[in-house]
């Protein structure tokens, strides 16, 4: 047993919420805003459960320093990296940036949220203003941008994780998606 239920819930929620916030982006606005407040829990979730997780959930398994990440990423490179039972450093690397991208869609979401409707948890602050953009709605393109930008990093991001579960999967003949499912790895192989 790998992954505990809740970090398996965790993940398929945020495939869904992500994909359903990016489809409904200019179309329906109302459903892009309560997905957008979904991977908002489902951030602030994972980032307590990093702390007070199972064995496997919990950062401290997983974060390694940029070394051994980097070293870790040659060795994939050419197919001959150590198989991990749980998030291998690359792996952890990529959980720590998805994190921090998915935290920055959040805040400028949030922000621009604020600016284009005076809405949300940033309603009535227009910080705009305090970084030269103005207190009359220029601000609102400004977030705008920097949020599609966040959000075109995080697909970025969601296709090197996808391939790298691909390559993973074929390097060590296991099905690691399915173990994102059934929470079950081979102890060895």
């Amino acid at each position: 047993k790998v992954w505990d239920p809740l970090v398996r819930i965790f993940h398929w929620a945020l495939v869904a919420s992500f994909l359903t916030a990016y489809l409904s982006a200019h179309d329906w606005f109302s459903v892009h805003i309560g997905a957008g407040y979904v991977i908002t829990a489902l951030v602030v979730f994972l980032l307590v459960w990093g702390f007070i997780g199972t064995e496997h959930a919990r950062f401290r398994s997983f974060v390694r320093s940029p070394m051994i990440v980097l070293s870790h990423l040659k060795d994939f490179v050419t197919l001959s990296a150590r198989r991990y039972i749980g998030h291998n450093p690359a792996g952890g690397a990529m959980v720590i940036a998805l994190l921090i991208s998915l935290t920055a869609i959040i805040l400028t979401g949030m922000q621009l949220y604020a600016e284009a409707d005076n809405a949300g948890p940033f309603a009535g602050l227009h910080l705009g203003q305090y970084i030269g953009l103005g207190a009359d709605g220029g601000g609102k393109y400004f977030w705008e941008d920097l949020h599609v930008l966040f959000v075109n990093a995080t697909l970025v991001l969601v296709f090197l994780h996808v391939s790298s579960v691909v390559i993973g999967s074929f390097a060590h003949r296991e099905n690691l998606p399915r173990a994102m499912v059934t929470g079950k790895k081979a102890k060895d192989l």
